[in-house]
């Protein structure tokens, strides 16, 4: 490539980091001004709880006298305050986790910036042109990474939790009114306990499964498939080629592409089955993932809501920059066929 093609290309890069930078900005200011409606919010709703409580407390101190249904009212009005001020709250610390997301990609956009800056003062003082932009992309990956963590613990495991301290105080209150509905209220406490004590487990093994350190790829997916499959979502797992264990993050990055394509498949392409291929050849990994899900334009994978909910253009970089292939077809109502290689030494 000529030094007049790397500058065009180097020009074009700055500009979109440019442009990424601004967006961001305006999406910041756009984003405090959702947060400070919402914490006025949720200060209303804590101070409707605050009366609802108040008013409880005055039920139960006399409650020979005042008619049942007073006291009933009261109970559903201090469980829907508070209901609703959980609720709040939780969009309030959804917001924050947002901002704190556009605030660490604008640092990462600026420093981006800044260095391309510097290299514009003194070119010959930097390393090669192509190194840089690889970079980048390894960061920008990993905060995706973590923003969809995030969103993750927040829709799941912190979600869950809220809802067991709310159905934890209604149980404390029914005691005193109606034992009978609190030791009903307990035993759905109890259930919910388990179960979101499940879904933790799930999600802590869906994060790092152990059995890819211990066993590698091929018993991990197989596992893997078993229990998408027994959650309702058909995979089968067909694999030739001679297993055995190759290089730790190549068989991270096969797995965490599998298993994306698979979460894809069934929560965005609304499939009701998916085939894994793999291949293991003497000195390639490939691996096809096919569903038979919606499917899409691919002319859609270039921004928007779908290309940000299935990532496709991440997992695309993560093989890449291993020196692999990755190629999409899909077409609407057709499914989605993903294939890519790794090279294996």
């Amino acid at each position: 490539m000529g030094n007049e093609s790397r500058l065009d290309l180097s020009q074009a890069f700055i500009e979109e980091c440019r442009l990424e930078y601004q967006q961001v900005q305006t999406e910041l200011k756009e984003i405090d001004l959702l947060i400070q409606q919402t914490t006025a919010e949720v200060d209303r709703l804590a101070q409707r709880s605050t009366q609802a409580a108040n008013r409880l407390q005055q039920v139960e101190a006399q409650f020979d006298t005042i008619p049942r249904q007073d006291i009933r009212e009261a109970y559903q009005a201090m469980l829907e305050a508070q209901q609703r001020l959980f609720t709040m709250r939780g969009q309030l610390e959804k917001l924050q986790a947002q901002q704190r997301q556009l605030q660490q990609r604008a640092r990462l956009l600026q420093r981006v910036l800044e260095a391309c800056q510097m290299r514009e003062v003194a070119p010959k003082a930097t390393a090669p042109g192509e190194e840089t932009p690889a970079v980048i992309r390894v960061i920008e990956a990993q905060e995706r990474e973590r923003q969809q963590l995030a969103r993750q613990m927040h829709d799941g495991p912190a979600q869950a939790l809220t809802n067991l301290v709310l159905q934890a105080e209604i149980c404390e209150r029914l005691f005193e009114v109606d034992p009978d509905q609190a030791r009903a209220e307990l035993a759905n406490l109890k259930s919910a306990v388990v179960s979101t004590f499940q879904r933790i487990r799930t999600f802590i093994a869906n994060l790092r499964p152990m059995m890819l350190d211990d066993l590698g790829l091929i018993p991990t997916l197989k596992r893997y498939v078993e229990d998408m499959t027994a959650d309702g979502f058909q995979v089968k797992l067909v694999v030739t080629g001679r297993e055995r264990r190759f290089a730790s993050y190549k068989e991270v990055t096969a797995f965490r592409v599998i298993q994306d394509l698979l979460t894809n498949a069934r929560e965005v392409s609304s499939a009701t089955s998916a085939q894994v291929s793999v291949d293991l050849g003497e000195d390639r990994l490939k691996v096809s993932v096919e569903d038979d899900g919606s499917g899409f334009e691919l002319s859609q994978l270039g921004s928007g809501p779908l290309a940000e909910k299935m990532g496709l253009s991440t997992l695309r970089e993560r093989i890449e920059m291993l020196g692999g292939k990755f190629q999409i077809e899909s077409s609407p109502g057709r499914g989605t066929r993903v294939t890519f290689e790794i090279p294996l030494p």
